[in-house]
């Protein structure tokens, strides 16, 4: 299983991590929720947990915990600037639908 990383959201990550000293990594997860079951959580991880899968790119770890990277096996992380918008985004080959806002997210 893995999970892969954009060199735009590395240098983005990097950004962030450089900010924080205590932080590990960014933590990537999903949680149920909206119309079609998923959505994606990103945050910092303060520590690594045993339960976690340890993703790395130029020095940026990402964590994900197991039961959530079943669902997001083979997602490559992102990171674009639209316009007046910058946000993480995640190309997930496993999702099968989406609902109408583009929030939420099946597999």
């Amino acid at each position: 299983m893995a999970i892969t990383m954009t060199d735009s959201a590395v240098k983005q990550i990097k950004k962030i991590l450089s900010q924080q000293e205590s932080i590990k990594g960014l933590r990537v997860g999903v949680k149920k929720t909206g119309c079609s079951g998923y959505s994606y959580t990103i945050g910092f991880a303060n520590e690594i947990e045993p339960d976690d899968a340890l993703f790395e790119k130029d020095g940026v770890k990402v964590l994900i915990d197991k039961q959530a990277l079943t669902l997001i096996d083979g997602t490559e992380l992102d990171y674009r600037r639209e316009g007046l918008n910058e946000s993480f985004k995640f190309k997930n080959p496993n999702i099968n639908a989406t609902c109408g806002c583009g929030e939420s997210f099946s597999v």
